[in-house]
C-alpha cells in the first residue's frame, strides 16, 4: 500500500508541477467594420427583349428569355423586387393584345459566378401578365426577393411568352418596357 501511495503522491506532484509551468490564456477582442455596398442591376439596365417568328395561319406563342443580373451588396437583408410595365406592341395601326406578354412560371435564379449569395425567395404568383396600354400603366411586381434573401450577386431569368393570334398582321411590332429594381420585397 505504501508503494502505491508513494506512486500517487509522485504523480500528483508531477502533474501539479506541469500545471504551474503552463502559460496563462489571454483574452482579446477583434472587430470587423463592414460598410454597405451598392444595390442595382449589374452592368446597367437589363438588355432589350426580341421575339421573332413566322405567321402560320394558326395561333402561336413566341418565347424568349431575359436575364436580370441583380447586385445587392447593401448587407441590409431588406429584400427587393423587380417591377415591370409596357406600352402595347404596335406596328402602324395594328396592335397586339394588352395581355399578349406573359411569364408563365417563376424565373430561374442562380448566384453569379464567383459569388456566394443568398438566392432570392420569390413569392410572386404566376402566370404573370406584363401590363400594357397605349400609355404604360402602373408597374406590377414581376419577381421578388423576400426579407433576408437576394443578398449578393445573382441572376433571375424569366421566360417571356408573346401570344400571336392567327389573325395578326405581319410587321415589326414595337413596345417600350420599363423595368425597375426596388428595395423591399
Amino acid at each position: 500500500m505504501t508503494k502505491l501511495r508513494n506512486t500517487l503522491i509522485a504523480c500528483t506532484v508531477a502533474l501539479g508541477g506541469a500545471l504551474l509551468v503552463a502559460p496563462a490564456a489571454l483574452a482579446t477582442s477583434a472587430t470587423a467594420t463592414l460598410t454597405a455596398g451598392t444595390f442595382g442591376f449589374i452592368n446597367g439596365t437589363p438588355g432589350a427583349v426580341s421575339f421573332s417568328g413566322t405567321l402560320t395561319g394558326a395561333d402561336q406563342t413566341l418565347s424568349t428569355t431575359q436575364a436580370f443580373d441583380v447586385g445587392d451588396a447593401t448587407g441590409s437583408g431588406a429584400g427587393w423586387n423587380i417591377t415591370a410595365t409596357s406600352t402595347t406592341f404596335t406596328t402602324g395601326s395594328h396592335t397586339l393584345s394588352t395581355s399578349a406578354t406573359t411569364v408563365t412560371s417563376a424565373p430561374t435564379i442562380a448566384c453569379d459566378g464567383g459569388a456566394t449569395c443568398t438566392t432570392a425567395t420569390n413569392s410572386t404568383s404566376y402566370p404573370y401578365t406584363l401590363p400594357a396600354a397605349g400609355t404604360a400603366p402602373t408597374a406590377t411586381k414581376l419577381f421578388n426577393a423576400a426579407v433576408n434573401t437576394g443578398m449578393g450577386d445573382q441572376t433571375a431569368t424569366p421566360t417571356w411568352k408573346l401570344a400571336i393570334p392567327a389573325s395578326t398582321f405581319a410587321g415589326t411590332y414595337n413596345s417600350t418596357w420599363t423595368l425597375s429594381l426596388v428595395s423591399g420585397p
